[in-house]
């Protein structure tokens, strides 16, 4: 079951986020808090939204098995919004039964509903698992586009000149 993220799951969606983090090999990455999440998430005017993927747990009670965070974009040249799919996660236990698809498949939804015209995300090139299933679900690349980051002294330099 795939359903919008609830104040309850941030603890949940958190550990994943720290999962995910290791599994990229970039633990000390992840430094987001439970109160830096949940105040994106569900604080005022929220720009950042969520959703969980459930599975019976032990006990046949719903448990997180996966997570998708996610925020919307605006394209000057479609003249419409789309979602760019910060994270996207199944614990690997819950791998290889529809979780990650329906994740994806729920973000889609809401792009045809609301009429945006992209679902973009970014995906690590060695991730050979996560390419192979993208592109089995149509997904292509952007060969001519490089993702670049300006943050840390860079970051506090540039913010810091004056007009």
């Amino acid at each position: 079951m795939i359903r919008p993220a609830v104040p309850d799951d941030v603890p949940e969606i958190l550990a994943m986020i720290r999962e995910l983090a290791e599994y990229e090999k970039e633990p000390e990455s992840a430094q987001a808090t439970a109160q830096d999440l949940h105040a994106a998430l569900f604080g005022p005017g929220p720009a950042v939204f969520s959703h969980v993927a459930e599975a019976p747990g032990p006990d046949g009670t719903p448990v997180a098995v996966g997570f998708s965070v996610w925020f919307l974009t605006y394209s000057t040249w479609t003249g419409r919004h789309g979602i760019h799919l910060e994270d996207l996660y199944v614990r690997p236990h819950a791998r290889g039964r529809g979780h990650g698809v329906e994740l994806l498949r729920a973000l889609a939804r809401i792009c045809v509903e609301r009429g945006f015209t992209r679902l973009e995300w970014s995906v690590l090139d060695w991730n050979e698992p996560a390419v192979r299933f993208y592109e089995a679900l149509g997904s292509q690349p952007l060969s001519e586009w490089t993702v670049r980051r300006l943050d840390g002294a860079e970051l506090a330099a540039l913010g810091s000149q004056g007009p």
